[in-house]
């Protein structure tokens, strides 16, 4: 049976992990906030991107924020029952970090960060769990803004997946001279690696971590 899905010219939606039967699209008018920072740093017009998000089975569409001028969103998460929004303010250099509850329809209180709190919009994403702004140089290093200001130290090869209470989950990959991949365990306390476990990492629609070996 076909469906009609008006989205007003975005034409590719993706599952909103660990949520409910919910999608995600954006037009990305500019590509990514790294690159529409770029372009507003060099004085181009920006011109905001969209977000909007499609209930499965229903089809119902939602638009929470109405972006401006100058505005750019990132990648959204579900966490807690809500849709969290994130959402850059070039204009303003203001971050901000916007709930939104589909069960009542409406944008709760945000958090506000100065953008003067992150080098650039390189790799800025939200992740959970708790909720976390971060900043990810892979193989690099690894920045959490907020709630609190942390920062890591990586090996070549790591890449962030999550953290767990005390527990930051990376994936690494190596060829020493045949491909493998481990996942590092490191301690949010010291960043110290706590436990390696060799396979890959992979986390399923539902929120669980599963190690492929």
């Amino acid at each position: 049976m076909e469906k009609i899905i008006p989205l007003h010219g975005i034409s590719c939606i993706e599952p909103l992990a660990g949520s409910d039967g919910w999608y995600w699209g954006t037009d990305c008018i500019h590509g990514d906030l790294y690159e529409a920072q770029e372009l507003f740093q060099d004085r181009h017009p920006i011109t905001c991107s969209r977000l909007v998000f499609v209930h499965h089975p229903d089809g119902r569409v939602v638009e929470p924020i109405a972006g401006r001028v100058g505005q750019y969103f990132g990648r959204p998460i579900f966490l807690d029952g809500s849709i969290q929004i994130l959402l850059v303010d070039f204009g303003a250099s203001v971050i901000q970090i916007c709930p939104y509850d589909p069960a009542e329809g409406r944008v709760g209180p945000s958090v506000s960060l100065p953008l003067s709190a992150v080098k650039d919009c390189y790799n800025l994403m939200l992740e959970g769990s708790p909720l976390m702004l971060t900043r990810h140089v892979v193989g690099q290093e690894l920045q959490i803004i907020w709630p609190e200001r942390k920062d890591f130290v990586l090996e070549d090869g790591e890449c962030f997946c999550g953290r767990e209470g005390d527990r930051l989950y990376f994936s690494a990959w190596f060829e020493d001279p045949d491909y493998r991949e481990e996942v590092v365990v490191r301690s949010f306390a010291t960043g110290a690696v706590a436990e390696r476990i060799p396979g890959a990492l992979m986390e399923m629609p539902d929120g669980q971590r599963w190690i492929l070996r």
